[in-house]
């Protein structure tokens, strides 16, 4: 129901509605004394009642009439939008999300420094170049910070380069299960740049962020992460 506030009625010459009772010929309407917000039924009320006791000698005024008549439907137009959308957004995240539950089990490609190397397993990723560039390599930290392995991957080109490690130290052991940490850097007009590393994650759960409303996705050995930040499914 649209509502008006007192102040907006005061422009009408009805200030006085807050603490007054409106009558009409098909009944009375009365409103709080302590009431800011006037429903659509108060102000078809005010309108019958400011007509029916208009002055004979001063009558309403036909534009300010149409006027009011008008702000009045915006009003109450203004409104049905903003219920047509709040239910659109809910149909929207509702789907959204459900879409986002396929994807519990699979692989998605996220901006991320750290995953999760399972026994026997290796770990993919990418690094999404804006130019060529020389010298590229991935640097793997263990969990005590100590390199364990350096992946040269020589010059690239622009675009999603991917590389990935085939869960292997720089002895030729075995790495052990656990999470480590990845590092890409390479060679641009003649200066190291470290760049954003993707790595590729299990998605583990779906949920939606109480707050914003957006969906997150629960990535093993990664955390959550918003689901707009996923470059890659697969």
């Amino acid at each position: 129901m649209a509502e008006l506030s007192t102040d907006y009625l005061g422009g009408l010459g009805l200030s006085g509605y807050g603490t007054t009772s409106a009558t009409t010929g098909t009944g009375s309407k009365s409103s709080s004394a302590n009431s800011e917000d006037l429903g659509q039924e108060d102000f078809l009320n005010l309108m019958i009642t400011q007509l029916t006791n208009q002055d004979p000698t001063n009558p309403v005024d036909n534009e300010a009439f149409v006027a009011q008549m008008a702000q009045f439907s915006t009003l109450t137009g203004i409104q049905e939008l903003t219920t047509s959308f709040e239910g659109l957004s809910k149909t929207l995240l509702q789907g959204q999300t459900l879409e986002a539950a396929a994807l519990v089990g699979k692989d998605v490609l996220i901006p991320s420094s750290t995953a999760e190397l399972s026994e026997g397993q290796g770990v993919s990723g990418a690094v999404d170049l804006s130019a060529t560039a020389g010298q590229v390599k991935v640097d793997i930290y263990g969990a005590g910070g100590e390199l364990v392995r350096t992946l040269d991957l020589g010059t690239l080109s622009a675009g999603l380069q991917e590389f990935e490690w085939d869960g292997f130290l720089d002895d030729g052991t075995a790495a052990p299960a656990g999470t480590y940490e990845f590092s890409v850097t390479a060679q641009t007009e003649g200066a190291t740049e470290a760049l954003t590393t993707l790595l590729d994650g299990q998605v583990k759960s779906v949920s939606v962020d109480s707050s914003s409303g957006g969906l997150m996705l629960n990535v093993q050995g990664m955390g959550t992460i918003g689901f707009s930040s996923v470059q890659r499914v697969g």
